[in-house]
């Protein structure tokens, strides 16, 4: 092929699959494509005879993709994504079938809503859910289906998914900025849309060698694991080159993500041996959360056809990085302008300021929510590592802005940042002009030109939570700044007060320093900001009244809604960490006990044949190996048999989720750490023809 014909051919796969805007402008008549568009742009309602001709036309467009079936495609609270497949056919009376799909299928389904994480608010007899049409994300073919993205909720209302409350925080988020931004004089504006582009951070390993070790099968992490002679010292994997097998991996991928509309953009090696990034072109918050979805079980497939399996846990290996997703946030309007773009004066530019106070003075507020929205039992091991965010949530703005900011907090005048040439000292290279801020990859939110970087998601983790908490707390503070301004006679003087008191208030939520360091640890409780190193220190906090009160008085959530999430997720914790506990019993009383013990007898025989050649041989490298291995065998049998019985303990059994979850994290994660500790020690004192699973030189060197 041709680079020509390679420049063609991309264009022509992207949104091959897909039902997008081309296709909908192509297949629908005007009418019915500009009563369409409306729903999708202002939110009007969708007509049942709109609906019909989507319907018919989307059916049509799917069969001859390969379309036999279709699926309403949603977001449930375990994270994942869930869909039922119907098919197209109708029986007709002649007994043969044809196929057919109406608007009222388009529009609705009805899945079985019993068997989904609920929090409380269903019980399993109430079985009825009902699955809504999201038309702002298009539909698209994969495999024989059209999957339809949707939102779903329960029979008497209660919102059962991740998508109807960003939705709400979007359209929220929209009608307070838009509020403003008619102060300015814009009159244009109907709509402001948040935008991300997550990072998606992964894991390759070979098929085969997964298939060895139970607590990747079972876990998506590695229970166990000796450090391996070599792991990310040198810094010679982030950015080195691509091995072929995986390059061939990731080939695929862009192509199938591209097939789907999602702009996957730039792929490279990460910090860690087999770990990588793929990173997209950001769009609107609801569509990157479907792309995002769909983006880690593309992954997985493709990863599969290549003899791989991709990880998505956040810590699958201790003593090398853990994977992250960088979510990169910002606000635009639906005139293109974006809201957190400072501009070559950003001093002068007030309507920015505000903006930028707003979320200064929403992250420190809402801190604890923040912190909760990146909760899962995987990105605790994550979190305060060396190579990710502290648990602490802090911002970092550079020294321009912070410069600025101090200017107003102080009432003095900006006397600006000397602009600087990087002058590389070779003749052929041109001087580079220097950005007056540099980039800070320790902050947890990071202002990276016209936009936050918040970098405490969880690779696993679907964006959804931590945008609707973005959005929701910026669509509260730029409410309160619009009711105080909407009276304003003097605007700019007015904004500069605001930007004063929220900085006099709230800086001390603002650092630009090391995020990593130990000294920013004591700093931080100084400034009384907090500290929540697990989900079980964090969660408690979600149902403080200043949280109710923020998502009940917003309509991005009720009451009873929020405490059904607050119990699924302290749930989902407790049953990861005993998943994880039976995993470790089961493997050291099945395999490491029985293996180590094989090596040792092998030791005693070895001794024996020394001993009867000639009885003066020396025995000490056996015979210290044997005592060694014989007292680390009976610790570890000891410490499983505690385990074990902390597992079969009256408290867990409790109806509190949160003292069943606070007693895994207590008892049962250091209970697993005293294990491990043994267990890893025996790996490294046990031949390898007797250890009984792939080390992590195999896993993660053998790609």
């Amino acid at each position: 092929m041709t680079c020509s014909e390679t420049r063609k051919s991309i264009p022509e796969l992207f949104g091959s699959s897909v039902f997008n805007d081309d296709v909908m402008q192509e297949r629908l008549p005007k009418d019915v494509y500009k009563s369409l568009r409306k729903t999708i742009d202002e939110g009007k309602d969708l007509d049942l005879n709109v609906a019909n001709a989507v319907a018919n036309a989307m059916k049509d467009w799917a069969v001859e993709k390969g379309a036999t079936h279709y699926t309403h495609w949603f977001q449930p609270l375990n994270g994942i994504t869930a869909e039922k497949h119907d098919s197209f056919i109708s029986p007709t009376s002649d007994g043969r079938v044809i196929m057919q799909f109406s608007g009222k299928e388009l529009v609705k389904g009805e899945p079985d809503a019993s068997s989904f994480p609920s929090g409380g608010l269903r019980a399993t007899f109430e079985a009825r859910g009902y699955t809504a049409w999201d038309p702002t994300s298009y539909a698209f073919v994969k495999g024989d289906s059209l999957y339809i993205p949707t939102a779903f909720c329960s029979y008497s209302g209660e919102v059962l998914d991740k998508k109807t409350p960003l939705l709400r925080s979007m359209e929220d988020l929209s009608s307070q900025a838009v509020r403003i931004l008619r102060l300015f004089g814009d009159t244009k504006t109907n709509r402001v849309i948040t935008t991300v582009g997550p990072e998606q951070e992964y894991f390759l390993v070979d098929k085969k060698l997964y298939d060895e070790r139970p607590d990747l099968r079972f876990c998506g992490r590695t229970l166990f694991g000796a450090k391996a002679p070599k792991g990310q010292e040198l810094d010679d994997h982030y950015f080195g080159a691509i091995k072929p097998r995986v390059a061939a991996f990731m080939k695929e991928l862009d192509e199938e993500l591209w097939k789907l509309g999602i702009l996957a953009k730039t792929k490279h090696n990460e910090v860690a041996p087999a770990q990588h990034e793929l990173a997209p072109i950001f769009t609107t918050t609801n569509i990157a959360t479907d792309h995002n979805q769909l983006t880690m079980e593309t992954m997985k497939n493709v990863a599969a056809r290549h003899g791989l399996v991709c990880l998505l846990n956040e810590k699958p290996f201790e003593g090398v990085n853990g994977s992250g997703k960088h979510n990169n946030w910002s606000i635009s309007t639906d005139t293109g302008k974006n809201l957190l773009e400072p501009g070559k004066e950003p001093e002068k530019n007030t309507q920015f300021l505000l903006f930028l106070a707003a979320v200064i003075k929403g992250v420190d507020e809402y801190q604890d929510l923040l912190r909760i929205s990146v909760a899962s039992a995987g990105n605790d091991h994550r979190l305060g590592a060396n190579e990710a965010p502290p648990a602490i949530v802090s911002m970092f703005l550079g020294d321009e802005l912070s410069a600025i900011l101090e200017s107003i907090e102080n009432d003095v005048p900006y006397t600006g940042i000397e602009e600087k040439t990087l002058q590389t000292g070779v003749h052929v290279l041109p001087d580079l002009n220097m950005d007056t801020t540099d980039r800070n990859r320790t902050s947890p939110f990071a202002f990276t030109g016209n936009k936050f970087e918040f970098r405490m998601l969880g690779s696993a983790l679907s964006i959804s939570c931590p945008n609707i908490m973005l959005n929701t707390l910026a669509a509260e503070e730029i409410r309160q700044f619009a009711d105080e301004l909407e009276g304003s006679t003097d605007l700019e003087a007015d904004v500069r007060k605001i930007v004063q008191r929220v900085m006099k208030e709230h800086k001390r939520i603002i650092f630009n320093g090391d995020g990593y360091s130990d000294a920013w640890t004591e700093e931080a409780k100084r400034r009384g900001l907090l500290n929540l190193p697990t989900t079980v220190d964090a969660l408690p906090r979600y149902l403080d009244q200043k949280n109710v009160q923020l998502f009940t008085s917003h309509k991005i959530y009720t009451e009873a809604e929020m405490e059904a999430r607050y119990e699924t997720i302290l749930e989902e914790y407790s049953k990861t960490l005993n998943i994880e506990a039976l995993t470790m019993s089961s493997m050291v009383r099945k395999d490491i006990l029985p293996s180590v013990s094989s090596y040792i007898a092998s030791l005693a025989d070895a001794v024996n044949s020394k001993r009867a050649v000639c009885a003066d041989l020396p025995c000490g490298a056996e015979t210290s190996l044997i005592r060694k291995l014989s007292g680390l065998m009976d610790e570890a049998y000891e410490k499983v048999e505690k385990l074990d019985a902390l597992l079969a303990d009256s408290k867990m059994e409790s109806h509190n989720t949160l003292s069943v979850a606070t007693y895994y994290k207590d008892a049962i994660i250091p209970a697993m750490e005293g294990i491990r500790a043994v267990v890893d020690q025996m790996e490294v004192d046990t031949s390898a023809d007797f250890w009984p699973y792939p080390t992590y030189g195999d896993l993660m060197f053998k790609v």
